[in-house]
């Protein structure tokens, strides 16, 4: 946090199974130690070093066994490490979660690469999630940081897995330069690279969700007419949150009262008797009531898919918000009750 503030940065090392979190002064001088070593055997500036750390918190980092595989490490540097890299930092993730995109702006390819890894504890801002990106336009700190956030809110600020928090998470993005083109502002070709930047983080943050520890569904929650945005955020939180909710999906049951009850305690301004909710198009509340036996079968055959859309509307204004979320199954408890053995 305190070498993020000058906005420039040349190296990172990631480690994980270990989050270097709550292990006092020990672990800030383990952090600078590492990073150090990074910077002297890269011949870089250390204060160009970050350190990124996931894992089980509490436990110190095995600083011998860094400082041992780093001159390794160095010398693996390479064009075509970016899936060892992804790998590396996998934990109770499944898949590798990459994505690569290319747009021309002033007739040059502009590229785009990603990565994201997290599984569980995952509900920004903080969680247990680490996303690097790298680009090779030229562009200012400034202007690059307000895109990324303009990325983030519309992409990993609107996932929930379980709605956990933990201590560690980063997003980075960096830019060599090496396309030979510039961009300086918020004009047509700076939203050009914008949209590509909001791309891959959206697609990143959506493997996030499907990669969910246990998940057998993805599933967005949409909440529209509400009061205005933080009313809209505060339900979708509470309906993608609620274990009831999730429960409930996982076992394929049409229990619209869960989502009701979720929606009365999220503090936001509603009127239970104008609720509609709608499983993908097909409608399974009408103004705060059960449509029935018949439209409820068949909008009980829309979560039984792998991918589905859960719509509330709550008739009080224009303000919409939705989050990605999962359900929560029996292997989610499974991962969680043994996660340190």
């Amino acid at each position: 946090m305190q070498r993020i503030r000058r906005g420039v940065c040349q190296a990172i090392l990631i480690n994980s199974g270990n989050a270097n979190a709550c292990t006092g002064s020990q672990g800030l001088r383990d952090a600078r130690q590492v990073s150090s070593w990074v910077g002297k055997q890269l011949g870089i500036d250390k204060e160009l070093v970050f350190a990124s750390s996931t894992g089980v918190i509490g436990s110190p980092l095995p600083i011998k066994k860094i400082r041992e595989a780093i001159p390794e490490l160095i010398n693996k540097l390479s064009p075509e490490g970016w899936m060892s890299t992804v790998e590396a930092i996998m934990t109770t993730d499944t898949f590798p979660k990459t994505e690569v995109e290319t747009c021309h702006i002033k007739g040059k390819p502009v590229r785009l690469c990603g990565m994201v890894k997290g599984a569980g504890m995952i509900r920004p801002n903080l969680a247990t999630m680490l996303s690097f990106l790298v680009t090779d336009v030229h562009i200012k700190a400034p202007l690059l940081q307000k895109m990324l956030e303009r990325a983030a809110e519309a992409s990993y600020n609107r996932v929930t897995i379980d709605g956990e928090t933990s201590t560690n998470d980063t997003v980075l993005i960096l830019a060599n330069g090496r396309a030979g083109l510039s961009l300086s502002r918020m004009d047509r070709d700076g939203e050009k690279f914008q949209t590509m930047l909001s791309k891959v983080c959206r697609n990143l943050s959506e493997s996030l969700v499907k990669d969910g520890e246990g998940a057998t569904k993805f599933i967005e929650i949409l909440i529209r007419g509400a009061r205005g945005q933080e009313d809209a955020r505060r339900a979708a939180y509470a309906v993608a949150h609620s274990p009831l909710v999730k429960t409930a999906f996982f076992g394929e049951d049409a229990n619209w009262g869960r989502i009701l009850c979720a929606l009365g305690h999220c503090g936001a301004r509603i009127d239970p008797n104008r609720i509609d909710v709608f499983f993908d198009k097909a409608p399974i509340v009408k103004n705060g009531m059960g449509v029935g036996a018949r439209l409820e079968v068949k909008a009980g055959r829309m979560i039984k898919k792998k991918s589905f859309k859960v719509i509330v509307d709550l008739h009080q204004g224009k303000g919409q918000f939705s989050v990605l979320t999962a359900d929560l199954s029996l292997d989610y408890v499974k991962i969680n009750a043994s996660y340190r053995s």
